[in-house]
This record gives C-alpha cells, sequence and structure tokens, in this order.
C-alpha cells in the first residue's frame, strides 16, 4: 500500500536549536526506531534527512519537535518535505555546512546543569572541581560564538585541543558531551590565573587558587572574578567594612547589590513561593529579588532601606566549586565603575580592576560577547514577573507569535538609557543585552561592538534604521552617522509611543480590533510637543496612537540634575503651595532657594509631565530622599514605605485620595500633592500616605479607562518596575479590564529598540 511505502523526507527545524544537544537527540531517537538518514547543523538551522513511511515521518517529526525537543529549544518553524529517493544504510552525524545565508536563532547563555554540577562535586570524576566543567545541555553559547553554526572553530573554544578522553566523549553519540563545543576537562582545557593587583600572576595552579579565593574572601579581600559574560567583583556578604570599601572603590554608595548564594536552602528567612524558586533554578540563572517575610535584611550595607535583595544562584562551574566550599552567601556584583559597561577584556580588567579588586581570577577564554546578569522581580500578591534587566541567559532571540513580518532588515537604535538594538533579519528579531548608558564612553564603545558583531554573525545588511526621536540620543546621532555613509531609510518614533509599541508587539495586538489604552509612564523622553513627557496615556486603535492625556505639565528645573535631586521635583510642583514652602525651604540653603525661585518664576521653561519626577517629588516631601545617588532610588525606598502599609494591613481595600481631595476625571498634581501636605500636617501615619499615593495612581488609571471607553489596558515605562503598583492595579482592576505587562521584555527603556521596530511594522501597516 503506498502509505506504508518507503520514502525520503527532509526535515528542516528553525528556531533556537543549537548548542543544546539536538543533534545527538536526533541521532538516538533514530537509532532507536530503526530510521537510517543524517543531521546536521546549518546557518539555517537544524537539517534532517532520512526514509521513513510517510507515517513514521510524521511521528518522527512530532517526536522530536514535541514530545522529546531538548528543553532550551525554541522551535518558531518545522517543515518536512518529501524529496527524490536516497539510500541511507545507517543514521550519521553531519558537520558539514552548506547554507549560504544565516536564518538562525541564537542560543543564549545556559546555567550548570544538575549533572555537570555533580560531576565538579564528586571526587572520583576526572571533572571534580573543574571550573570550565559543561556539557550540551549548559555552559557558554552566545558569549564565545564568533562565527556560525555553532561550531567549536567558530567559538573561542577553537585554541583548546582536545585530549583522547575529551575527543571520546565529543565524538560519542550517546554521550552527553557529544559534540559538545565547550567540553574540556582539567588535562587539556581552560587555566586559571591568579593576579594580584600590581599585576604580577601569583599561580596558575586551580586548588591553589580555589583554596586562595576562599581565604582571602575570610580575610575580607575584593575579588574579580571572570565569570561567562564578563568580571564580576566578588567578597563575603557578611563582611560590612568590606562591603563598605566596595561600594568606595566602586563608586556605587547605595545602589544594592545582589547576593550569589551556595543554594536554595539559605533562603528560608525569605518569601519563595513556586515562581520565586523555579525562576532562581531556570536555565538561565537570574538575580531573583526576594522579600523577607518578617524582617527588613540582615545583610549590612547590601540594600539598605529596602525590603528586597537580589539572590542568584551559582550559574557557572567556578562559582558553584567556590560557593559549596564556602557555605555562605557572596556579593556578586558586575566589575566596573558604576553605571559603566561590564568589564570582559582580560587586559582591561587588569588595568581598570587594579584600583578595585585586592586580587583578580581571569582565565584564557576569551568573552566574545559582554553580558551582565539578567535580574528578575515578582511581586508579592499577583505573582506577575517583571523582567529589570534582560542580559545573560535571555538574550539575544525573541520568540513570539506575530507572523508576516517584514522582509526588509531592520536594526532599530533604542534609546539612551538602559540601551539595547534590535534587529529584523530573515523575519527573525534579535534583541540585543543590556548595553548600559550611552552617555558613558565605555558603553557606547561596547553597544558599537556588540552591534557590528551580531550583525556580522548574521551576516545581516540593513536596510532600515529606526530612531528615537531625540536627537541627542547617541543612539540616534550614531544612526544618523550611519545612514551618511550608507544607504539607510530613516524612521524616527516617539519614545513613549516605542514604549506602547513594545506591549503591542509582544502581545500579538498589532491587528487587535479593540482600542488599547496605554499607560505609559517613566522618567523622561522627548515629547512631540518639545516638551519632556514620562506621564503619558495613548489609545492605539486602526494602527493609529493618539495621546488622549497625560500628567499635568510642571516645569522642568535644570535637566538632568532635576532627575538627581528629587527636592527639585517637589519645589518644582509645590513652588506655589503655601503649606509647603516652609517644609521645602528647609531642604535647601539660602543661596539655592533664592536661584531655583528666581529659576521657577521665569516664563517660557520647558515643563515636563514625568511620572517618574512626581514620585520623586512624593519620596521628598515625606523625607525619604531629597538627593539619589542612582536612578530610581527615591521611588525604590517610597514603594517599600508603602508596601509596609500593606504588610501590615492586607490588599483588601486599597486607600486613594477621594474625588472631593483629587479630581480623577481631570487629574490633577497639584490637588494631589495638596492632598499630602495636609495629611502630613495632620500627622497621618507616611506609610498609609505612600499607600494613599500609590493608590491614588491606580484610581485615575481606572477613570481613564472608562472614560475612553478602552477595556484593554497596557503598561509600559520604567515606573512599572514597581511591583508595588503593578500588584495594586492587577488586584483592583483584573475583574473589569484585560490588562497587558511585558513579559520577555523590561518594562523600562531596554523595550524601546523593540518597540521602533514594532512601530515601524504599524506604520507600514497604515499605509497599506
Amino acid at each position: 500500500m503506498t502509505e506504508n511505502k518507503i520514502k525520503s523526507w527532509h526535515l528542516h527545524v528553525s528556531g533556537q536549536v543549537q548548542g543544546i544537544g539536538y543533534r545527538p537527540l536526533v541521532y538516538n531517537i533514530a537509532n532507536r526506531h530503526g530510521i537510517n538518514g543524517w543531521v546536521k547543523n546549518d546557518r539555517d538551522g537544524l537539517h534532517i534527512e532520512f526514509n521513513a513511511t510517510e507515517k513514521i515521518a510524521n511521528q518522527f517529526t512530532t517526536t522530536i519537535t514535541e514530545n522529546s525537543a531538548p528543553p532550551n529549544s525554541r522551535i518558531t518553524e518545522v517543515a518536512l518535505r518529501q524529496i527524490p529517493p536516497l539510500k541511507f544504510y545507517n543514521f550519521k552525524i553531519l558537520h558539514n555546512a552548506k547554507a549560504i545565508e544565516t536564518n538562525l536563532l541564537i542560543t543564549p547563555d545556559l546555567a550548570l546543569c544538575a549533572a555537570c554540577q555533580a560531576d565538579t562535586s564528586n571526587i572520583d570524576e576526572r571533572r571534580y572541581v573543574y571550573p570550565f566543567t559543561s556539557c550540551s545541555h549548559c555552559g557558554p553559547r552566545f558569549s564565545i560564538i564568533e562565527s556560525l553554526p555553532y561550531d567549536r572553530q567558530n567559538t573561542s573554544m577553537k585554541p583548546f585541543e582536545f585530549c583522547s578522553d575529551c575527543l571520546s566523549e565529543y565524538s560519542d553519540p550517546t554521550n552527553r558531551r557529544y559534540y559538545a563545543q565547550t567540553n574540556s576537562c582539567p588535562t587539556c582545557g581552560i587555566q586559571l590565573k591568579l593576579i594580584s593587583s600590581t599585576n604580577q600572576v601569583l599561580t596558575e595552579n586551580t586548588n591553589q587558587i580555589i583554596e586562595s579565593i576562599l581565604k582571602l574572601w575570610h580575610e575580607g579581600k575584593i575579588i574579580a572574578i571572570k565569570g561567562i559574560g564578563g568580571y564580576l567583583l566578588t567578597c563575603d556578604a557578611d563582611n560590612s567594612e568590606t562591603i563598605h570599601l566596595l561600594r568606595e572603590r566602586k563608586k556605587r554608595p547605595s545602589k544594592p547589590f545582589a547576593l550569589m548564594i551556595p543554594n536554595t536552602d539559605q533562603l528560608s528567612d525569605f518569601e519563595l513561593g513556586e515562581l520565586e524558586l523555579s525562576t532562581l533554578k531556570d536555565h538561565t540563572a537570574p538575580i531573583v529579588l526576594l522579600q523577607q517575610e518578617d524582617k527588613m535584611l540582615d545583610y549590612k550595607g547590601i540594600a539598605d532601606g529596602l525590603d528586597r535583595i537580589g539572590m542568584m544562584l551559582p550559574y557557572a562551574p567556578i562559582f558553584k566549586i567556590l560557593l559549596d566550599k564556602f557555605k555562605k552567601p557572596i556579593v556578586a556584583t558586575s566589575a566596573n565603575i558604576s553605571n559603566a559597561t561590564i568589564i570582559y577584556e582580560d587586559t582591561t580588567a587588569r588595568t581598570e580592576l587594579s584600583n578595585i579588586a585586592d586580587f583578580i581570577v581571569s582565565n584564557d577564554r576569551s568573552i566574545v560577547v559582554p553580558q551582565d546578569d539578567s535580574v528578575i522581580a515578582i511581586t508579592s500578591k499577583e505573582k506577575q514577573k517583571i523582567i529589570l534587566r534582560r542580559s545573560r541567559g535571555l538574550a539575544p532571540t525573541f520568540i513570539n507569535s506575530i507572523t508576516n513580518w517584514s522582509f526588509e532588515t531592520v536594526l532599530c537604535m533604542g534609546a539612551q538609557l538602559k540601551s539595547t538594538f534590535s534587529l529584523l533579519h530573515k523575519q527573525n528579531i534579535y534583541i540585543s543585552q543590556y548595553l548600559g548608558d550611552l552617555d558613558h564612553f565605555g558603553s557606547l564603545t561596547n553597544y558599537k561592538t556588540v552591534q557590528k558583531h551580531l550583525i556580522n554573525l548574521l551576516d545581516a545588511k540593513p536596510e532600515v534604521l529606526v530612531l528615537d526621536k531625540h536627537p541627542a540620543y547617541q543612539s540616534s546621532v550614531l544612526g544618523v552617522n550611519l545612514s551618511t555613509t550608507q544607504n539607510y531609510k530613516l524612521h524616527y518614533v516617539q519614545h513613549h509611543v516605542a514604549h506602547f509599541s513594545a506591549l503591542i508587539g509582544e502581545h500579538d495586538l498589532i491587528n487587535d480590533s479593540d482600542p488599547i489604552l496605554g499607560v505609559i509612564w517613566d522618567g523622561a523622553g522627548l515629547g512631540d510637543d518639545g516638551n519632556i513627557w514620562g506621564g503619558e496615556f495613548f489609545v492605539y486603535n486602526d494602527y493609529q496612537f493618539s495621546r488622549c492625556t497625560h500628567l499635568p505639565y510642571f516645569n522642568l528645573m535644570l535637566n538632568d540634575k532635576m532627575a538627581k535631586e528629587p527636592r527639585l521635583s517637589a519645589l518644582s510642583l509645590c513652588f506655589n503651595n503655601p503649606i509647603a514652602q516652609e517644609k521645602l525651604k528647609a531642604k535647601f540653603t539660602n543661596q539655592e532657594w533664592n536661584i531655583y525661585s528666581q529659576l521657577l518664576k521665569e516664563k517660557d521653561q520647558l515643563k515636563t509631565s514625568s511620572m517618574g519626577r512626581l514620585f520623586d517629588a512624593v519620596a521628598s516631601l515625606l523625607d525619604i530622599r531629597d538627593k539619589q545617588t542612582y536612578e530610581g532610588e527615591a521611588a525604590m525606598h517610597l514603594e517599600v514605605m508603602a508596601r509596609k502599609f500593606f504588610n501590615k494591613n492586607g490588599y483588601q481595600e486599597i486607600p486613594c485620595y477621594n474625588d472631593k481631595q483629587v479630581t480623577y476625571s481631570n487629574f490633577s498634581t497639584v490637588d494631589l500633592v495638596s492632598a499630602i501636605l495636609v495629611d502630613l500636617n495632620n500627622g497621618l501615619d507616611k506609610t498609609l500616605i505612600a499607600a494613599k499615593f500609590h493608590g491614588s495612581l491606580v484610581k485615575w488609571i481606572e477613570t481613564v479607562a472608562m472614560k475612553k471607553q478602552c477595556n484593554k489596558i497596557a503598561f509600559s515605562g520604567g515606573v512599572f518596575q514597581n511591583s508595588l503598583l503593578v500588584d495594586l492595579i492587577i488586584s483592583n482592576l483584573k475583574n473589569r479590564f484585560k490588562l497587558y505587562f511585558h513579559q520577555q521584555l523590561s518594562p523600562n527603556d531596554e523595550n524601546i529598540s523593540f518597540g521602533q521596530l514594532i512601530n515601524y511594522e504599524i506604520t507600514k501597516k497604515r499605509s497599506e
């Protein structure tokens, strides 16, 4: 019968399919079912040719792409087609690449798997305490790729030649290290070096280095250790004096540090639900913000005044080995001067880290692509995941359900702060890791380097550049300069429209027939009227974005200085409020008061609608912070103050200012701030005032949504990193509205580049 006839087939699997053990999986399944043929990686994905009946061919396809696909795979397309008859006598893994064009999703770095963890801790294993243990299921990927396809000779593992044992594993399709490009062992592998702050190599003996690190941590020393995506600065988390010294050297006076812990057993004092635990243990191994159940944090100097702390598990074997022996947490923070890019090159580490670290632990495997650790928060009540930084383990691949992407190659340059870029190539989306703030020369250099690397890796030739409308953003300046040397088409997108567009794209709402309200709140972005926006409401309908309302304008004082001094936001918002005068005067010198008062009286000042600055103003009025040393510091502490109220009183009723105090149909910051000042003068508990402020913002959102008759509401912008605000929005509005938050992207400016891409696609839809 025809259906029982043996035919030849070609199966092409697209997506994130390389560097995750896919070929040996296919090999073993094929042999188990008596299927002959071959499998190979190529620049456009995984290719398989084999002989089988049509029924078996379909079953085989389903098995390897659905039922038994590698856990770290991200499959975007499966194409099975019959080909002319071929003769196969067994099943092989081929290593020759023939595809001319690259059409492939790039596998992010993978955290150390359980089997390799066991190898490093088993004294009978030859990889016992070997700091670079890996297999086809774990280890560096994106950070070491020099070209595609992902084969050893195309990575920074190329200089390391196999010993006979590693070659045997590498050549055995039944071994989990079969064709694992990072495979190595103490005999043939990567060499550690312990270097002093005066640049002397003290030892290259692995065991001595491990014992030295443990001893030096106990002695209160700061050690820079080369990880997967760059160097980390580490020290004993219990040593407050060393932490203080690290802050001084790193120029990071108060921004929280993250901790790396040996295992989750040390988290008994923290709220650790299933989602928090699974996120910690995920193959992306991010930093996860965790909240203690009853008391403030014991670790002095780590996150003073905050009720959450970033925790992560060891994701690289060197950290797993060290933490298993040290048996308590360490500080693990990016090796850089605060806000600059992570240091990843060995020569740079030796020159720039000698003033911060007492010792440097390096190795002779190059990092091709630098990456910070990813950071994720999970809200307390509604368990909404919020990505605060999308980097190691998450970048550069992005997958969603949108189809019919443009066949153009589109490069989107992103914003100035929390910069990323996005690339649409062969209908695949690549979103870079967090690349820092582009006002730092090092970050800008790194941005250019990573962008050039990814474009070259994919052999992409951009045809369209998409830029933020702010002409002074370094990303926009770079894009304009590129367009003068290349024949690029330029497309500009307003900052907050890009935020909203990112949500539209992430949730595949481009063609949605219902009007969608976009609540876009952040610190700053150049508006279409020349003012600085940041407290915006838009309606998306029929491929159009219309700004429907916004936080009332107030004077923008001294540009960036205002963002660093919440007292200036309070002064700008409350200058004409007699109740505030005495309170505000105490926050300034007489000279400052006279100068700033004169500034506020001048006409034709630049205005802002920034929600970020409103948070700053309230934080200053509540005497939380008048000056801040990092972005969002005052708002974070205001959030903590409000959460204390809800932790004590629950979320059943969300307090807010009533309609007589604040008119929500025509929202007034003057009324809101006046109500807050009245509460302060009446001696109301500040935790309640902070809670009422948050609750009032939720009521304003509800009022606007009802007025605009929008049943769908989308939220983006850095303000929605506030997990309490997100909890209050969800708990209060979820039963009446469909709510959309970012899932794979951060709400902050990291999503701007993706939003620019979506907006370009929407613009084309509008013109069709």
